[in-house]
């Protein structure tokens, strides 16, 4: 788990996210963007720092699940991640989180139970992954695409179970395809998102988070 103080378009604001790491050392080095207990307690003092200056927090998931390692487990993985999550409900900043790549279970929306959550367009968002529930479901993986369609991982899936706020577009082939323009579509999106939340007061924004998670899986 990265993160810290930063500067979004002049304004002062908390950051945080996973790392993958680009090529083989990189990716061994932050376990493939699988974060530990330390990771998410990390995110949880973080945003307590946000919330004691004041400051925004922006969180960018990017990662297949918490590491469920043993030693991860014995050191209070699950309790990490609840925790974490209770965080991100009572906190009395805005908060605006963006799934750039894969969301995946706990892992992801630990530091995604966000006021504004929002997704690149070819992102994923998932319980568990389609070669997972395949494995479980029909003892194979190979039925994943079967999986995936039903888990309905997809942005357009998730938007339109009213789960995120937003598809980020892409730049034609990917947002591999043109790095700084998918960076632009992800600013201007924050900066939209950071300009109607923070006339808020701590109250509504608490309110309104915590309402709109409640309502999950509710018709």
């Amino acid at each position: 788990m990265q993160g810290g103080l930063g500067r979004f378009q002049g304004q002062a604001v908390v950051i945080m996210g996973q790392e993958r790491g680009h090529d083989t050392e990189t990716r061994v080095k932050h376990n493939f963007g699988m974060a530990r207990p330390e990771g998410y307690r990390k995110a949880q003092r973080l945003m307590k720092m946000a919330e004691r200056f004041n400051l925004p927090i922006i969180t960018l998931v990017d990662t297949a699940g918490a590491y469920p390692g043993l030693g991860a487990e014995e050191r209070g993985q699950s309790e990490a991640i609840a925790r974490s999550i209770e965080t991100c409900l009572n906190v009395k900043v805005p908060i605006i989180s963006v799934i750039i790549g894969e969301g995946g279970s706990g892992g992801a929306i630990a530091i995604a139970a966000a006021d504004k959550v929002f997704m690149l367009e070819h992102s994923i968002y998932s319980v568990i992954s389609p070669e997972g529930c395949a494995s479980i479901l029909w003892r194979s993986a190979d039925y994943a695409s079967e999986a995936a369609a039903a888990l309905k991982i997809t942005a357009q899936d998730i938007y339109d179970l009213r789960l995120i706020d937003g598809i980020i577009k892409e730049p034609v082939g990917g947002a591999h395809r043109a790095k700084q323009e998918t960076i632009d579509n992800v600013s201007k999106q924050i900066a939209s998102a950071l300009n109607q939340l923070t006339p808020w007061d701590a109250d509504k924004l608490k309110q309104s988070r915590r309402k709109k998670f409640l309502a999950f899986g509710r018709a």
